[in-house]
């Protein structure tokens, strides 16, 4: 018999500075901004999972890492998970035209 994970669904502690840096993360990687993202993330020499680095140069929003910092451990963590999330739902010509910003190497 096999059973199926299902991720459970946790609270947000602070529903309006979650959906702030959550709307953020939406923008940067929206159809119409996901190439201007990754060219900054490539000038800036960081990689796309590289979420700290990336946030704390200000490449999600000036005001971005501010407001994730005052969300609690729990919401920072699925933060984290959006972020993740989102780089791999970019559209597979835009990831290999960034490969090197995907890369492990």
């Amino acid at each position: 018999m096999s059973t199926i994970y299902e991720k459970p669904v946790l609270p947000v502690a602070d529903p309006a500075v979650f959906a702030t840096v959550k709307a953020a993360i939406e923008s940067s990687f929206s159809s119409s901004r996901a190439a201007e993202f990754f060219t900054s993330l490539s000038r800036a020499g960081l990689r796309v999972r590289d979420f700290e680095s990336v946030l704390g140069k200000g490449l999600l929003g000036a005001n971005t890492a501010g407001e994730y910092k005052r969300l609690g451990d729990g919401d920072q963590g699925q933060i984290r998970e959006f972020y993740l999330a989102s780089l791999e739902r970019v559209p597979l010509e835009l990831r290999n035209k960034f490969f090197k910003l995907y890369a492990y190497y």
